[in-house]
């Protein structure tokens, strides 16, 4: 599981803290993020230190649930587990919520907490929590370290943890005199996590799967899935006429250019893609989890449908729905398999594939008519405007809320790695992550998308950008409402609404408070010299834009809710 870096109990004396933040370097974790805290205050000293030679990336956020956000990003980015720090009892839980989203999003993340001394355990002392309570259901692990001594171990084990089979949060709770305690121990590297390539017999079983399918469908994304992956995946779906759809929120998993993809699952896809891939005979899974939101309820794939699941975690196979062929291997392994295949051509499948995807394009072309908003700024060509107007590995951020239908269905991502949100519908996440691909990818395009409500629940992380110098768009989306919920609202209480409405700041005057560059924009006309302005900024900008609150999607007005 690990590997010694040198003998566990050789060499200088250290305090548990620096050993702690030594041990978490030996596996290179792409970011740090804290709120710094009493609790903890040998790792921030161990963090100063010249020999870490810029390697630790500690950014200060403003709360701690922005901190926990910039890391569960940065591990969505890279694969790799960035390290949050924060204190103990209420630090630990505004952090909680990047750990729920680590957990359901398969991000690898490593939160260390702060505890009060080993002395005081058991007594309620001040801040004190149990956090095997707190985090043991959303966590893959949660470990008191009580002995100095085996700090790498327990690191390179939470590492492990971490990355193998469904990636996940693993939280690491560390007593204030076990970081202050001498110890001769070294830090220890765990190995790689590694995941089964697929083996002969079950591509043969997978390949024969395809071959006779007539309305064949695979959905792929999760945890592992990379640049390589995508391309090979587009190249036998093009090739043999298979169609793609991804997962909620995974929806740069593949070129959404290629005329295999036929759309995203999730919350606000095509209504006629659900309905066509009831008549679907085969669905494969590549990757990803089948989640409430993907499958509309745990109603796709249909009774009817043939189910293969390949997937590198064990366990995902037996979750509901139950595949028909479980496959335990690397999706990658299954991806250069693909690339090469060559299917008979079935001219079932071919006008399979053609239909998906022209519903694809015509679920992506604006509306027109009744269904444009009436007032304001359209969102729907702010959005392909932006789309238009950056490379294709910039990064598009988003939280949770009705706005978020307008990004999904008319950005159109063309590269892996290029779109950050939760996956769990956690408000507040947008500007945080933001600011990790800011941070970790100060040379790419970084865009983030928010509502009104979810922007204000980590606003004041503008600080953390001016005092970074990272570079940013912010669109706020202001429709001056909590939009999703009085979406429900109106189907279920017509003309009943109550707590959605909201009372804004003048959002210019709030970035610009900050030292960001702030723009309010109530035409749509205005909005390219706007961006481009933005663009051209060197800091973080931010974009109010005002929309007809009565647009709650791109199809309905809050008079045709229903």
């Amino acid at each position: 599981m690990s590997q010694q870096t040198g003998p566990a109990q050789e060499g200088p004396t250290r305090t548990g803290g620096r050993l702690l933040v030594e041990s978490l370097l030996a596996h290179n974790p792409p970011l740090w993020t804290c709120v710094p805290g009493e609790s903890f205050l040998p790792i921030l000293d161990a963090l100063i230190d010249p020999s870490n030679d810029g390697t630790a990336k500690l950014v200060t956020t403003r709360h701690e649930s922005a901190a926990g956000n910039m890391a569960e990003a940065a591990g969505k980015l890279t694969g790799r587990p960035a390290v949050c720090l924060v204190t103990r009892g209420p630090g630990a839980t505004h952090a909680s919520i990047a750990v729920h989203t680590a957990h359901q999003d398969g991000t690898p993340l490593i939160l260390i907490v702060g505890q009060v001394p080993r002395a005081h355990l058991r007594r309620e002392a001040f801040q004190e929590m149990d956090y095997r309570a707190v985090f043991g259901s959303f966590a893959k692990d949660v470990v008191e370290i009580m002995e100095a001594d085996r700090i790498p171990e327990h690191v390179a084990h939470a590492v492990h943890t971490s990355m193998s089979g469904r990636p996940g949060p693993v939280v690491l709770v560390v007593p204030e005199d076990v970081l202050d305690a001498p110890t001769p121990a070294r830090p220890t590297r765990a190995a790689v996590a590694t995941s089964p390539p697929i083996c002969a017999s079950d591509w043969n079983t997978l390949r024969t799967e395809l071959a006779a399918a007539r309305r064949p469908c695979l959905v792929v994304g999760g945890p592992g899935w990379s640049t390589p992956a995508a391309a090979q995946v587009a190249a036998f779906a093009e090739r043999n006429q298979v169609p793609v759809v991804t997962p909620f929120r995974w929806q740069d998993a593949i070129d959404n250019t290629s005329p295999s993809f036929a759309g995203y699952l999730g919350l606000g896809c095509s209504p006629r893609l659900r309905q066509l891939l009831t008549s679907a005979d085969l669905v494969v899974a590549l990757g990803p989890r089948l989640d409430d939101p993907t499958t509309g309820g745990y109603a796709f794939p249909s009774p009817e449908s043939r189910l293969v699941t390949v997937s590198r975690s064990r366990d995902e196979l037996g979750r509901f729905p139950l595949p028909d062929v479980a496959i335990h291997a690397d999706p990658a392994s299954a991806c250069e398999r693909l690339e090469g295949a060559v299917l008979d051509d079935l001219p079932e499948r071919v006008a399979w594939y053609n239909e998906l995807r022209a519903q694809q394009v015509e679920f992506s072309t604006p509306p027109r008519g009744a269904e444009t908003p009436r007032q304001g700024v359209d969102l729907t060509l702010v959005v392909r405007h932006v789309r238009d107007s950056v490379p294709d590995d910039s990064v598009i951020t988003n939280g949770a809320g009705n706005y978020t239908v307008w990004v999904q269905r008319f950005f159109g991502y063309r590269d892996f790695g290029t779109q950050l949100a939760p996956r769990n519908g956690a408000m507040g996440y947008a500007l945080p992550a933001g600011l990790a691909a800011a941070q970790l990818h100060p040379e790419r395009v970084v865009v983030t998308f928010a509502g009104d409500g979810c922007f204000l629940m980590s606003g004041s992380e503008l600080a953390t950008a001016v005092r970074h110098g990272l570079r940013l768009i912010v669109i706020v989306v202001n429709n001056s409402m909590f939009g999703t919920i009085r979406m429900h609202q109106e189907r279920r209480f017509p003309g009943r609404a109550i707590a959605t409405d909201l009372t804004n700041p003048d959002f210019v005057a709030y970035a610009e408070s900050f030292g960001a560059l702030g723009v309010r924009v109530t035409d749509t006309v205005d909005f390219p010299d706007v961006f481009k302005r933005a663009l051209d900024y060197n800091g973080p900008a931010l974009i109010e834009i005002v929309t007809d609150p009565e647009q709650i999607t791109p199809d309905q007005r809050i008079t045709t809710v229903g």
